[in-house]
């Protein structure tokens, strides 16, 4: 038999793909890129970019000899080197969105700043959603000095979490004691390379700069052959062009400029596609990612990144609502089927909302199902017998009902995804007798369940006195 269609959404003609590489190419060669990191400007210069003070302007060729090099596929594993998340192709995965730095407390109805105690609750909660392919370290702890928060949220998230980890610096001396966290737990460096456990992000700043910090975690990723994860972040009509297509021909630019420095400093390195642009709301001076307009530019640079044969990323599945409404899960439900139809392989934002500025553990819970109907989605509509449909009607006449047959039982649930506790498919009396609860209010419950069940096995006693001696080092 056939397979089944795998549906998909593009918002580009393979033409304009081209057009848009082309002109990011002429972007690098004309504009340049600026780079405030030394070694980095070093490769560059040393393997044909002209320097003009800090701007590096990088030929087509170099461009190209970058693209030959990069992997088309990235592994990640849990901490025990089990349970491969693979991304690329049209794989899709989902994990919650990062670096929050507010909570929403669910029992006081209000925004707060987020502690340790959170990572640790959204490192245990994430854990056992099953649609969350890997963790991320979710919240920036407030109840820590700023220089070490890099490294106290990956030691949280390596000991409460058994998954993978999507993680990044904002601390310039962070990344070394990082690595080594997880070369503690992994075991050796080789073993690190051999099964990466977490991708870092790498962001440079619209337009067309990399930071001394975004630039060295790109440069150290490379020579570590830890995962580096570009996050280009184009504001149309503030920090890019206000056209779609304009922000996405930056992002191009900015992406590739990545490539090129991450592959001259270790050719071959694993590296993936992101970002994290948004729609200038001008009425507002938002950055709104529930917008339709962000979900288009973040599908539309996907394409492009497809078309290296690269891992994609994407900031999608979240809200700006300030609250778990109706708003959040109209946004949230829309990108993920979006994220999902355009292939993108690590969509990162469940749980986010207000910008990405804050996380909730309720709206991580609901956001478990509407990534899980997208992966349903997906899968597409598999034929299961040689006859369609004529022998099951004709037997389901015969027994005057289909419920009992054979037929039924034996594909159920093969062919439907059926939602946790937080979503309601009770009828009406039924869902009063409950006590009318609203979809936030069965979230709460069930964070509270699932927290209360035990959680991931500690890590031997010398992984956890090393981790916890490298996150309390002096910087």
């Amino acid at each position: 038999m056939s397979q089944p269609v795998r549906p998909s959404i593009r918002f580009l003609s393979e033409e304009t793909v081209r057009d848009v590489v082309a002109e990011a190419k002429r972007i690098l060669d004309e504009i340049g890129v600026f780079v405030e990191h030394a070694k980095a400007v070093d490769l560059l210069a040393g393997a044909g970019g002209r320097v003009d003070g800090g701007r590096v302007f990088i030929p087509p060729e170099l461009v190209d000899r970058a693209l030959e090099t990069t992997p088309s596929e990235i592994t990640i594993y849990d901490r025990s080197g089990d349970d491969p998340v693979v991304l690329g192709g049209e794989r899709v995965h989902f994990d919650p969105g990062s670096a929050a730095i507010k909570v929403y407390d669910f029992d006081k109805s209000v925004v707060r700043p987020s502690t340790t105690e959170d990572c640790v609750l959204f490192s245990r909660l994430t854990d056992q959603l099953p649609a969350m392919s890997l963790q991320s370290t979710c919240v920036v702890p407030s109840d820590v000095p700023l220089d070490a928060a890099d490294r106290v949220r990956l030691n949280i998230a390596l000991q409460n979490g058994r998954k993978g980890v999507i993680t990044g610096t904002f601390e310039g001396d962070s990344f070394d004691l990082m690595r080594r966290m997880l070369v503690c737990v992994r075991g050796s460096e080789e073993a690190l390379r051999n099964k990466p456990l977490a991708i870092f992000d790498c962001c440079p700043s619209p337009p067309l700069e990399w930071s001394e910090l975004t630039c060295a975690a790109l440069v150290e990723c490379a020579e570590s052959g830890i995962p580096a994860e570009m996050v280009s972040m184009p504001l149309t009509g503030a920090t890019s062009p206000i056209t779609i297509l304009g922000a996405v021909t930056q992002h191009a630019a900015e992406c590739l400029s990545g490539v090129v420095i991450h592959q001259l400093a270790c050719a071959g390195s694993p590296i993936i596609w992101g970002g994290s642009p948004a729609a200038f709301d001008m009425r507002q001076g938002t950055t709104p990612m529930g917008a339709v307009e962000t979900m288009m530019i973040d599908a539309a640079y996907a394409q492009v990144g497809k078309s290296f044969d690269l891992p994609t990323h994407a900031y999608m599945g979240m809200s700006d609502a300030k609250t778990c409404d109706y708003q959040a899960g109209m946004e949230t439900g829309y990108g993920a089927i979006l994220a999902a139809l355009a292939g993108i392989n690590m969509v990162s934002g469940p749980g986010m909302l207000d910008f990405e500025s804050c996380q909730s553990l309720e709206k991580l819970v609901l956001d478990n199902e509407p990534c899980a109907m997208a992966l349903r989605a997906i899968n597409g509509i598999e034929r299961r017998d040689e006859t369609i449909a004529l022998d099951t009607i004709r037997d389901g006449i015969a027994a005057e009902q289909f419920l009992n047959l054979d037929h039924t039982r034996k594909w159920f649930r093969k062919e439907y995804y059926f939602p946790g506790k937080v979503i309601d498919r009770a009828v009406g009396d039924m869902w009063a007798a409950e006590g009318k609860l609203t979809a936030a209010d069965r979230a709460h419950r069930e964070v509270e369940r699932l927290l209360a069940k035990e959680g991931a096995p500690p890590l031997d006693g010398a992984v956890l006195s090393e981790l916890d001696k490298l996150a309390q080092a002096e910087s």
